[in-house]
């Protein structure tokens, strides 16, 4: 798993103990638990609480990307956003889809 400096980056001197937690707790202890949940797994469970939560900016966006690296195909991103889409609303998918073209190159 690589080593996430975003919280240092972006927030280090205005909020350290925030930072601390995301770079250290969430992306180094939550997410390094490959042994409970894999990172593919762990990368669709994140993407579609994103899109669930109304979290539809850079955010969603970076976790698309991950989810493309953590070996989740077009096919797959297109089928989970789609049955998301009934139970998260359907303009939050459209959303969701537009970054998802991005990320896929399509």
């Amino acid at each position: 798993m690589e080593t996430v400096t975003a919280g240092r980056d972006a927030l280090g001197a205005f909020a350290p103990k925030f930072a601390e937690l995301n770079d250290d707790v969430l992306f180094g202890g939550v997410w390094s638990r490959e042994d409970k949940l894999s990172l593919r797994d762990r990368s669709l469970v994140t993407v579609i609480a994103l899109l669930s939560s109304g979290v539809l900016d850079s955010s969603l966006q970076f976790h698309i990307q991950k989810a493309k690296e953590n070996g989740i195909t077009k096919e797959e991103m297109a089928e989970a956003l789609t049955h998301a889409a009934f139970y998260a609303g359907w303009p939050k998918a459209w959303a969701a889809f537009r970054m998802a073209k991005e990320v896929y190159g399509e």
